[in-house]
């Protein structure tokens, strides 16, 4: 079966930085509605367009269509006191965009001192080239339900 709009596709893959440096492997492969629905880079997802199982793909991708520039705006300090009393470098939280009300991000604790605390609201993989090496384990058609609902359910009907 092709990868085609309103197909399930499975994959497993590495992604890793513009000098091969592995960041993410699959242990097991991930799952997607093919089409448009927001599943996958959508670099990757035109590259496995109408491929087949054992298809393998590698896709360069610039930050521009990944996680977007590295924003020095994102990387706050903050008073210790607004913090709860056991919060540790790596805890994360949501704060809102001072620029845009109605979206969330996700701060990360990256310091502590004395009475401040410097949060980050980059990805993790912002301002990073990466290769997104994958191959097609698996490919069905999608259900109505998945369809409809634009994400995939696993075997027991839940959103995976």
């Amino acid at each position: 079966m092709r990868i085609v709009k309103n197909t399930v596709v499975s994959l497993s893959y590495e992604l890793s930085d513009s000098t091969g440096k592995i960041l993410e492997k699959a242990g097991s492969p991930i799952t997607y509605l093919h089409g448009g629905y927001d599943g996958i880079f959508p670099m990757v997802e035109e590259a496995l367009h109408n491929k087949e199982i054992g298809h393998i793909c590698l896709v360069y991708m610039e930050p521009a269509n990944t996680f977007g520039e590295y924003d020095s705006d994102l990387v706050r300090m903050e008073p210790r006191d607004a913090f709860p009393d056991d919060i540790v470098v790596g805890m994360q939280f949501e704060g809102d965009d001072e620029e845009d009300s109605d979206d969330v991000i996700i701060f990360t604790v990256t310091d502590i001192a004395d009475d401040k605390v410097v949060v980050d609201g980059n990805h993790p993989l912002a301002g990073m080239t990466l290769r997104f090496n994958c191959t097609v384990t698996d490919v069905r058609s999608a259900t109505a339900e998945e369809i409809s609902h634009g994400h995939i359910h696993d075997a027991h009907g839940y959103e995976n």
